[in-house]
């Protein structure tokens, strides 16, 4: 069997995303804070890379995201990222987010 690794990488991150600014609400966080958050995880994770994985959640509509012109990004969830990350609607591929166990 063959495992994917970055795949597996990519959609853990961007669970772990939802989770930190899930935590964050209702102010939202900043990229750093986000980026911080990751690498407790992911040890090597670069702000590319969460960059990579803000995007995409900002084209499913589960994120907010403001480019400042500074360089800075200010992520929040949408009313669609809180009921993914609160169980209460279903979640489809492309993120890790675990099997409801209560």
């Amino acid at each position: 069997m063959n495992i994917d690794h970055a795949k597996v990488r990519r959609e853990g991150m961007r669970w772990l995303i939802l989770l930190a600014l899930n935590h964050a609400r209702p102010f939202g966080a900043n990229d750093s804070v986000v980026l911080s958050t990751a690498q407790a995880i992911y040890l090597d994770a670069t702000p590319l890379e969460l960059r990579r994985e803000l995007d995409y959640l900002f084209d499913r509509e589960l994120v907010k995201l403001k480019k400042e012109p500074n360089g800075q990004w200010f992520c929040d969830l949408t009313r669609f990222g809180t009921d993914v990350a609160e169980y209460t609607i279903d979640c489809e591929p492309g993120i890790a987010r675990p099997v409801r166990y209560w």
